[in-house]
């Protein structure tokens, strides 16, 4: 007992102690009603200066609590701490009670903290919940406690705890929820507000109605039961009939500055002084992407949009239908199955290969590894140009492409590209069955348009302070060429015939577009992304939990909101046609050793490299693959003889120190059930290759 008598009162010392050790550090009472500690304020600006979205604590004015309704003050101590007036900062029954509990149940299921206590928390502490936080939050309570008033304490609290919505203080709240200061809160208006502590999200009046209701009624009980009303006046409040203001409706401008705000953690260091955020968002273009992703997304889907520029400046961009109904962003998170979407990686590693639009392959049915790939039509079409492959989306040109490259071959050109997901080397691959996001898509045939550079998306301009000093300002990234001007532009050709008179002809806004439809499995994903006078958009359509959708594909409702969102996004610019005929190297316009090393009109010893050493003699590898190349068929076949172009990995080539050849004589008819090759984008003949894969 004396031992216990002893360490109760060493206790009681060291509390004692800590307690004036505490009271001597406590800032002012000015200090305290100063809340810039409780927020930066950040407002963002598009691309021309108007405001889209002022993010940060909604604080509202200082009620001096003379001015604050006797409502609201009762309501907040009955149903927060009823023996507020009573103890000296921490409430014994209060914290006797919430022991008890933890012991029965294992778990704190009552708070015990007082209205005091909560103040010191919200000020000085975070809300961990450990043993040392409560333990400082009890000394920190009892020196508020000895340095200032109820009054004082009960006017800091109710200034400065948040209520959920921004809303930092009573009057924000006030003004949030109901349209005016707090020094007007009716008693019902109160009740909901000292609900609203407890858990803001939960019981907000803007969010779920009933459930601030049912709040409310909680708190009028308890304001009975402990005298602050009586049952009649109780019993006059209905809370059903308590009118709230509806909540701004958050447009899509949400989606863009939820991903775009980020960034500011690795661009600037101020976290506390008020900010002007600047952003390449085009409202114009943002509001016709808006409506063109509302207006053609099917019932019960959810749709998405990302508009680059030619810099990779982002000019719009939608994450779903409705930012209030559901805040994730489907333009920037979610991965799905792009479809034939990802054929341009296909095709970009077929044409860098040596292949060119011209270049005629079979459609025939085709097994690779035991995958049997099928065309969407369940019919073949025998001979066609890589164009009309690409443009009727044929499955199994693809596939063949993908065996005699290398399906890591298709994967890395990806990346190449900017995807940044996992990819499948599996056979499948080639026809989009991996997951991507759409704004990674989007930046790689933004990259095509851009003749083969890099493009890398991005949302901030620049950022000032409030009085106008510069922060930052961004600064175009480094460019990179991914792909030969001359690849690109036979890529831009496949997929301006895509939209001619292939798959995404709905994408047709009356002025060159290029661009590529996908669509998976059973409908359950559609896609369209395309490019037409500097600007580059994708879009994708499908339902969040991936169940099919009947009629949808990339070439109709994604098409249809692509060309109604671009024509109001390119109305104002020049109408630019597409550069599709650019040079190859020699070496491509003419195969054969001659044009390599070992060229008798050039000896060795003459080669030199960039910085004019001169280059040896490379050592031939018996076991390397022979590089994919094309001749003109120039004479008749005969039956059995394989061309240059039906050569196929492995096999020796012929002979091309040949003769030269007599004149081509004219071509034989073209076999029933196969198609001519269409002719270039540009209405030339063009030039007709065969590739017999």
């Amino acid at each position: 007992m004396k031992w216990g008598l002893v360490a109760a009162l060493l206790g009681l010392v060291a509390l004692g102690v800590a307690v004036a050790v505490a009271y001597t550090q406590l800032p002012s009472y000015q200090s305290l009603s100063n809340r810039d500690d409780l927020g930066q304020n950040i407002r963002v600006r598009s691309a021309d200066g108007k405001l889209l979205v002022q993010l940060g604590p909604n604080l509202g004015q200082w009620i001096p609590y003379a001015r604050i309704p006797g409502n609201m003050r009762a309501a907040m101590i009955a149903v927060e701490d009823k023996r507020f007036r009573s103890h000296p900062g921490v409430d014994p029954i209060g914290m006797a009670r919430s022991i008890k509990v933890r012991l029965e149940t294992g778990r704190f299921s009552q708070g015990g903290s007082t209205i005091t206590q909560q103040l010191a928390r919200n000020i000085f502490l975070s809300n961990a919940r450990t043993f040392g936080r409560k333990a400082r939050e009890g000394v920190l309570a009892l020196a508020l406690e000895a340095k200032f008033s109820k009054n004082q304490i009960l006017e800091l609290y109710l200034n400065r705890v948040y209520f959920g919505g921004g809303a930092y203080g009573i009057d924000a709240a006030s003004r949030t929820f109901f349209g005016h200061s707090a020094s007007r809160l009716s008693l019902g208006e109160a009740t909901i507000i000292a609900g609203l502590v407890k858990a803001p999200s939960n019981y907000s009046p803007t969010a779920d109605v009933e459930a601030a209701q049912g709040r409310a009624s909680v708190v009028l009980d308890s304001m009975v039961r402990n005298g602050f009303v009586t049952a009649d006046v109780a019993a006059s409040v209905d809370p059903a009939q308590i009118v709230v203001q509806p909540s701004t409706k958050q447009n899509s401008v949400r989606y863009f500055t939820d991903w775009a705000l980020p960034q500011l953690d690795t661009l600037i260091d101020e976290t506390s002084e008020p900010i002007e955020v600047w952003t390449t968002l085009d409202t114009t273009m943002q509001g016709a992407a808006d409506r063109a992703i509302n207006a053609n997304t099917p019932q019960g889907a959810q749709g998405a949009l990302v508009a680059l520029d030619r810099d990779g400046a982002v000019r719009a961009l939608v994450g779903g239908r409705d930012y209030v109904s559901s805040i994730y962003n489907r333009a920037t998170q979610a991965q799905r199955q792009p479809g034939s979407a990802f054929k341009l990686f296909v095709y970009l590693a077929a044409l860098e290969s040596g292949m060119k639009p011209t270049t005629t392959v079979v459609d025939e049915p085709i097994e690779i590894e035991g995958w049997r790939p099928r065309n969407s039509t369940r019919t073949h079409l025998g001979a066609v140009s890589l164009r009309e492959a690409f443009a009727r989306s044929i499955n199994t040109i693809s596939a063949k492409i993908g065996a005699e490259l290398g399906f890591g071959t298709i994967a890395d050109m990806a990346r190449r590209f900017g995807i940044t997901s996992s990819l499948s080397t599996y056979p499948s691959m080639v026809l989009g069955t991996s997951d991507v996001r759409l704004i990674d898509m989007t930046r790689a045939y933004a990259a095509v348009a851009a003749r083969g550079v890099s493009v890398s998306p991005y949302a901030i301009t620049r950022v000032t302070s409030a009085d106008g000093r510069l922060l930052y300002r961004h600064s175009q990234s480094e460019e990179r060429t991914l792909v030969a001007p001359w690849v690109a532009a036979g890529m831009t050709d496949l997929l301006q015939t895509a939209v001619m008179s292939g798959t995404g002809r709905a994408a047709q806004i009356g002025r060159p577009v290029a661009g590529k439809t996908g669509t998976t499995q059973s409908n359950r994903d559609g896609w369209f992304i395309g490019f037409s006078s500097g600007i580059t958009t994708g879009v994708w359509m499908g339902r969040d939990d991936s169940k099919a959708i009947s009629g949808l594909q990339g070439g109709t409702a994604p098409a249809r909101a692509f060309r109604d969102f671009m024509v109001r996004a390119v109305a104002h610019r020049p109408v630019e046609q597409f550069q599709t005929e650019v040079p190859m190297p020699d070496w491509q316009l003419e195969p054969g050793e001659e044009n390599y090393f070992g060229n008798e009109e050039m000896p060795l010893e003459q080669l030199v490299d960039e910085n004019g050493n001169p280059i040896a003699a490379p050592v031939e590898d018996p076991l390397a693959p022979e590089p994919i190349t094309e001749q003109p068929v120039t004479q008749p076949i005969q039956p059995g003889e394989p061309t240059e172009g039906d050569r196929i990995f492995g096999q020796p080539p012929p002979d091309r120190r040949a003769p030269t050849p007599a004149p081509a004589p004219t071509p034989p008819p073209v076999p029933r059930g196969e198609r001519p090759p269409l002719a270039p984008a540009d209405g030339s003949q063009g030039r007709t290759e065969t590739t017999q894969f």
